[in-house]
């Protein structure tokens, strides 16, 4: 059952689990969640029709410093996951986004998580978030 409380807006991005991407005891490798956040990341910023890439043409990077996760199911070769990810929180100079990944019908909750970014310019010095970047992803996403 999906979390009512999960911050909004936010998008569902679907990921199916390569063999590459398990271990030995053929689950997901837990250092390939990193990947899998950056991916519905990506993901996020194209559903606010605002991709990295315009962020940096812009000026500002958002380097990752800080990663959390908590595993509660394992994730297996040729499942299909669900990740639910949005920006929890705006600080001055930083951001919060939180994952949420499900099994393919959503009835399980696998792994929950957040990544903390600095806001930089492109010098990597911290930066105030800028509020046109606040707006591209504070609206509602165009489905």
């Amino acid at each position: 059952m999906l979390n009512p409380n999960f911050a909004t807006p936010n998008i569902f991005y679907t990921h199916h689990v390569s063999y590459g991407e398990t271990d030995a005891m053929g689950v997901v490798y837990y250092a390939e969640y990193a990947h899998i956040f950056e991916r519905s990341r990506t993901a996020l910023s194209h559903a606010a029709n605002f991709p990295y890439t315009e962020m940096e043409k812009n000026g500002i990077m958002l380097p990752v410093s800080e990663l959390n996760i908590k595993y509660k199911r394992p994730a297996r070769y040729d499942d299909v996951l669900q990740v639910r990810v949005a920006i929890s929180e705006w600080k001055n100079a930083s951001l919060v986004f939180s994952y949420e990944i499900y099994n393919e019908d959503f009835s399980q909750i696998l792994t929950t998580g957040s990544t903390l970014h600095a806001c930089a310019n492109l010098q990597g010095k911290p930066v105030r978030i800028p509020e046109w970047l606040k707006d591209k992803f504070t609206k509602d996403f165009p489905r």
